[in-house]
């Protein structure tokens, strides 16, 4: 194996440069050169190929998003659009693709695994913490401090002027990064799209806690399937008097800014990993962490699992948060 290329692909996560660093230079260490691909699938297609150096990636590993760039592809989706990425590997003599984005990217590389044979390994990031296989994807801790430190600001406010708050925060699917931030910053309810409450058995919920605190904080997942945010909000002003909701979108702000220790600790563990395994002549593996620990499962495991939610954290925050 001589040549490798690598490439972030669907929505950008914190750590993503830390890996790509720790990819290059640890495929240098074995003499083999590294290409990265801009633009993710897109750039594949369009044969966007630059040789990445060890000191290309100076300096990058505590810098958020990614210097390869990232973008969604519709042409990928296609077989005629993965026969041109496929071609595009032969041409540029590429022995193997390391592929780092969520679970859209990792069902991309799986289909082209699939299809071509080719030498493919991938690695969870996304700041959901969506994917089976990893207790950790990267860029999750960061987003999650990044939410906690929004929802830590915004509680001063409520407090002050006696408000209630929702803050939405990302989790189409998912309501990890819900969860986890909503209990270390002490909201006093969390609604993810887990949860199988009615909108009444939410709003008895927040008349619950209104008796008891005049100001509260609900983080709320974009993916909640009961109902949509301004529902939530309208419902709450009509059913608890003078509520005095107020609502906070986070949004792209949870996927920005330098990556925390742990993220860049994740992700230069899971790059160097990446390079053991697909010199070792394994494929269609992705590479995470469990307990602590090091780990391969096949990609399609990887991406046709539900991961599951630890529910137990919203019961601990049921209890502790609503005094």
């Amino acid at each position: 194996m001589k040549n490798l290329a690598v490439l972030t692909s669907g929505g950008d996560s914190p750590g993503m440069n830390a890996c790509i660093r720790a990819i290059v230079r640890s495929a240098n260490h074995k003499k083999i050169s590294v290409h990265g691909i801009q633009y993710g699938y897109n750039g594949l297609i369009n044969n966007e190929f630059k040789i990445l150096s060890p000191s290309d990636v100076g300096n990058t590993i505590h810098i958020g998003g990614t210097i390869l760039k990232s973008a969604r592809s519709d042409e990928f989706r296609t077989k005629k659009g993965r026969e041109k990425a496929y071609n595009n590997l032969q041409k540029n003599n590429i022995d193997g693709l390391i592929v780092l984005g969520g679970d859209g990217s990792l069902t991309g590389a799986n289909v082209f695994n699939k299809e071509f044979n080719f030498n493919i390994i991938g690695i969870p990031c996304t700041i959901d913490n969506d994917i089976f296989g990893t207790d950790h994807s990267i860029g999750f801790a960061t987003a999650r401090e990044t939410v906690v430190n929004s929802i830590d600001k915004i509680r001063d406010t409520a407090s002050s002027h006696e408000r209630i708050f929702i803050v939405e925060v990302m989790g189409r699917e998912s309501g990890n990064l819900a969860l986890e931030a909503g209990v270390a910053s002490g909201a006093e309810l969390i609604l993810i799209p887990e949860n199988k409450n009615s909108m009444e058995e939410v709003i008895k919920k927040i008349q619950e806690l209104n008796i008891m605190k005049k100001s509260l904080i609900i983080v709320y997942a974009e993916g909640c399937k009961f109902g949509s945010l301004n529902e939530l909000s309208n419902e709450i002003n009509k059913k608890i008097d003078n509520s005095n909701v107020r609502v906070s979108i986070l949004g792209h702000i949870q996927r920005g800014g330098i990556p925390s220790p742990s993220d860049r600790i994740l992700a230069s563990t899971l790059g160097y990993e990446s390079i053991n395994a697909i010199t070792s002549g394994l494929t269609n593996k992705m590479v995470g962490i469990i307990n602590q620990e090091p780990t391969l499962i096949d990609l399609n495991n990887a991406i046709s699992t539900k991961k599951k939610v630890n529910l137990s954290l919203s019961k601990i925050s049921d209890i502790i948060s609503k005094y």
